[in-house]
């Protein structure tokens, strides 16, 4: 599959970079706002974290453990800093086949381990790794670099079918565990990369009519083969259930999903305005509220933080987005625009999924939520999109100072 080079990395839209104002110094060694940021809410995560698995008195989660991890994280993202991001600017196919290796990696026999509800998403190294959190990485890198070589103008209809296979390869292995929690990050990266890389509003929209469809047929086609040998094939029990509970929050759902989503419920509105206090959390720390340090850790927050507690995480989230915007406009090029774009689009969609979840507003997934849920394997992944973020900021200003506009 024939895919165009890059031959200038030039933004053709001036819109996409901004130049900084004309003057000489030296090559700035950090964005302090952008650090400030990430020391408060990862901090704030942390705290969060902790008093989440102090308060359970839950012997599975390791508070030590994630401390270590999230210093790994940091210094990998120092590391990623300092890297070239654009040597991956023509790397597509090698991006692509990386991807696909690591998504079924967890298919070897001997070192891939099921994750529980037969999600086969683990490997056994040792530690536990989900690599396909680390896929996140290298699809941001690869849908930047793939929809970069258009030049903005992702207008022609094959072009753009082309880009939409590689989006949609990743999202196929990961559905082979399945995971469709990661699936659903996987593709809201691959959109993203869709829309701040000039597709055609037309294109856009019809894919996501036939992306609809697809998820319709797919229930009526299991829904078919369930009548007719009483056992679902396309799609688990329990993500059934999941989608059940969305749609219906009456009660009545008898499933754990229900349960789950009645509790965190409760825990979100006992926090009331200013929360119950760190340790305090009631639902969490009697055992109400399951996967209380993963999937649904803002409700410990809620509940111990309360409201004020909860729009404090929001504006971080916040305003870590808008200084990454800010990086991705300054960008010398649209490789690097795509980059920072991307993963801000994962965040995004982490966020709003993870978040929506536990109030009712989205169908309950597997997604965590970044910089504060438990596990080494997402915090070190939320810290290398930093570093790449790091890597277009520091390219940027490197480029300028040899023009002399720095």
């Amino acid at each position: 599959m024939a895919l165009p080079q890059i031959d200038s990395l030039k933004t053709p839209d001036a819109s996409l970079s901004r130049a900084a104002s004309p003057r000489r110094g030296r090559l700035p060694l950090i964005n302090l706002p952008f650090v400030a940021i990430i020391v408060l809410l990862v901090g704030y995560g942390l705290l969060v974290c902790w008093s989440s698995i102090e308060g359970s008195n839950d012997t599975t989660y390791s508070f030590t453990r994630q401390l270590i991890f999230a210093a790994v994280g940091a210094i990998v993202m120092m590391l990623m800093w300092r890297v070239d991001y654009q040597r991956f600017a023509n790397a597509v196919m090698p991006l692509f086949i990386l991807n696909i290796a690591l998504i079924l990696s967890p298919h070897i026999p001997g070192i891939g381990t099921d994750a529980g509800m037969g999600a086969q998403s683990w490997l056994k190294l040792g530690i536990q790794v989900q690599p396909g959190e680390f896929a996140k990485i290298t699809i941001i890198l690869m849908d930047a670099a793939l929809v970069a070589r258009y030049g903005g103008h992702l207008d022609d209809l094959r072009e753009y079918l082309k880009v939409v296979f590689f989006i949609l390869v990743p999202f196929l292995a990961i559905m082979t565990q399945p995971d469709l929690g990661t699936g659903l990050v996987y593709l809201a990266i691959g959109a993203m990369a869709l829309v701040a890389g000039g597709a055609r509003s037309k294109y856009l929209l019809i894919t996501l009519a036939l992306g609809i469809a697809a998820i319709a047929a797919v229930f009526a086609i299991d829904q078919l083969i369930y009548n007719s040998t009483g056992e679902y094939k396309l799609l688990k029990q329990y993500q059934r259930n999941r989608l059940l509970v969305f749609l219906d929050q009456d009660g009545s759902n008898t499933s754990s999903s229900g349960y789950n989503l009645q509790q965190a419920k409760i825990a979100i509105g006992s926090g009331g305005l200013f929360g119950k206090g760190l340790l305090n959390a009631t639902q969490s720390g009697h055992g109400f509220l399951p996967e209380a340090q993963t999937d649904f850790i803002f409700c410990v927050l809620a509940e111990q933080f309360g409201f004020v507690g909860s729009m404090a995480l929001l504006a971080l989230y916040g305003a870590l987005i808008y200084v990454s915007m800010r990086i991705a406009r300054n960008s010398n090029d649209l490789f690097g625009t795509l980059i920072v774009m991307c993963v801000v689009g994962m965040w995004l969609f982490q966020i709003l999924e993870n978040i929506g979840m536990d109030c009712g507003l989205m169908p309950i997934t597997g997604i965590p939520l970044p910089f504060v849920s438990y596990g080494s394997t997402g915090m070190i992944m939320s810290f290398m999109a930093l570093g790449l973020i790091g890597s277009v900021w520091r390219g940027s200003n490197i480029d300028k100072k040899k023009e002399g506009r720095l």
